[in-house]
């Protein structure tokens, strides 16, 4: 019986381990590195943003709040809403799976997200980490995706504001063409309408997404960004 117990370990144990050790949140060394891989700088993404996009999914990945640590979504509502500012990024096959528009909340801003809020009727983003949830069919947006915020004050009222993502025609080329800038939302992070589907099936139940802005004080205040 010992002869065969130790035959079952020496065969299985070095898939478990290799299991194990398959962290998709790249090590630090290797962050500086992935962030010119996937060519970021040139589509607006700052090093910064990506790291700290990193650094916080490190801690729910470890917290173990993540059901999918492979998948990261950026949104950087420091750039202009003229710009492809998501990003929805496949760390473990080192690849950008999207990066598209993304429209914010009415009262954040015109062409530029500036004003932030946790409050319901506010008409506002909401800056920091959330963690995806299961889709749903709205009854006036359609195919959309539950946004759960894990930042106290900053996101936590998430769920009960219905920030949810989902398509809408505001958040076109089309639409900057005319007017200069995208529409915006109630508080939600909208998307052109051909690309909810697929950007959904893919960070849906369980990965991270970080909604960004150069936020002196919830950088510096954000458990997720300040923890060793």
């Amino acid at each position: 019986m010992v002869k065969f117990y130790l035959f079952f370990m020496l065969l299985f144990v070095p898939f478990m381990n290799k299991a194990g050790s398959d962290n998709p949140v790249p090590a630090r060394e290797e962050q500086r590195d992935l962030y010119t891989m996937l060519n970021l700088s040139e589509k607006g993404l700052s090093s910064d943003v990506f790291q700290l996009a990193l650094k916080g999914q490190r801690k729910l990945e470890t917290d173990g709040k993540l059901r999918n640590s492979g998948i990261l979504t950026i949104v950087d509502f420091s750039q202009s809403s003229k710009n492809k500012r998501l990003y929805v990024i496949d760390l473990l096959n080192k690849a950008i799976l999207f990066n598209t528009y993304v429209a914010h909340g009415r009262n954040t801003g015109d062409e530029y997200a500036t004003h932030f809020s946790n409050v319901s009727g506010s008409n506002k983003s909401s800056l920091g980490f959330y963690i995806t949830k299961e889709e749903i069919l709205g009854s006036s947006v359609g195919l959309s995706l539950v946004l759960d915020g894990v930042e106290r004050g900053y996101n936590d009222n998430a769920l009960k504001r219905e920030i949810i993502m989902h398509g809408a025609d505001y958040a076109t080329e089309n639409f900057i063409r005319k007017t200069g800038r995208l529409g915006r939302s109630f508080g939600c992070p909208s998307l052109p309408p051909d690309l909810i589907k697929p950007v959904v099936d893919i960070i849906k139940e369980g990965t991270c997404l970080f909604i960004y802005q150069q936020d002196a004080y919830y950088i510096s205040h954000s458990d997720l960004l300040n923890t060793n």
